[in-house]
């Protein structure tokens, strides 16, 4: 069974940042891999050592500098990686619709017997690529999945989620099928000096939109980002300094002018 494991990288902002227009200044992002999809990745490498996959597959949708990311994927045990990138992605804010086209096609193209994706992305926070993959391309699914085993003789995955109000469910769902996994599924590896070494030789095939039978109207997406800014902070919290009776005897006066008296 070949596995497909959709990879993010995200970008993420220290406490003091520029913005720049409608986006945060370049010099201010780092960019890393997606905190949900390390599980994925973790979750399909482990099959494949159980001998239940015979192929683990990362797919992202980045420029040229994602391929860092991507490579730590395939260090920690991934076995190639495709990277979509087109002219077409370029300054615009890409939307659950047009991410799923681009997946769509490479399901066409990999035909996988399951597709392991992270719940949501750390920087946009969209949740729903995941399960609408999963009813474009007509496979079951099962979200928010923190245990998971696949019975290869019944062809499904016993799969546990948590889900509101604190209910637990353990459910099997039929194979081929996505699921997207909560952290807490397990605990994703470092990436090994050897599998570093190793990385560097394994293949990332690049597609464009043409690559994939797409043409730019597929993936035109339906956001568009108005405006960015910091938003006014109305706290009016002091920071007290000076020694411990210093700093005693000034909680005490503001305390007594808030009304708090013993």
């Amino acid at each position: 069974m070949k596995v497909l494991v959709t990879v993010k990288e995200v970008a993420e902002v220290g406490d003091d940042f520029s913005i720049e227009g409608t986006e945060v200044a370049e010099s201010d992002l780092e960019y890393d891999l997606n905190e949900w999809d390390d599980y994925a990745i973790e979750a399909a490498v482990q099959l494949a050592e159980a001998g239940i996959a015979d192929e683990v597959v990362g797919v992202t949708i980045g420029p040229e500098r994602s391929e860092e990311t991507i490579r730590m994927a395939l260090a920690k045990g991934v076995d190639r990686a495709v990277r979509v990138w087109d002219d077409a992605f370029e300054g615009q804010f890409a939307d659950v619709e047009s991410k799923v086209d681009v997946f769509e096609a490479v399901v066409d193209d990999e035909d996988p017997g399951l597709v392991l994706s992270g719940v949501q992305a750390s920087d946009d926070a969209f949740g729903a690529t995941g399960v609408a993959l999963a009813e474009r391309i007509g496979f079951e699914h099962a979200a928010v999945v923190n245990d998971l085993a696949i019975d290869e003789d019944a062809a499904v995955a016993n799969v546990h989620r948590e889900l509101e109000g604190g209910i637990e469910e353990l459910t099997e769902v039929d194979l081929p099928a996505v699921l997207t996994v909560q952290t807490g599924l397990n605990e994703p590896r470092y990436a090994s000096l050897r599998g570093i070494r190793q990385a560097q030789r394994k293949e990332i095939a690049v597609a464009d939109l043409a690559d994939l039978g797409l043409s730019a109207d597929d993936v035109a997406s339906a956001l568009t980002l108005t405006s960015m800014y910091e938003p006014e902070s109305e706290s009016d919290a002091e920071m007290i300094e000076g020694d411990a009776g210093e700093t005693a005897t000034r909680l005490a006066e503001v305390l007594r002018a808030k009304g708090v008296d013993a």
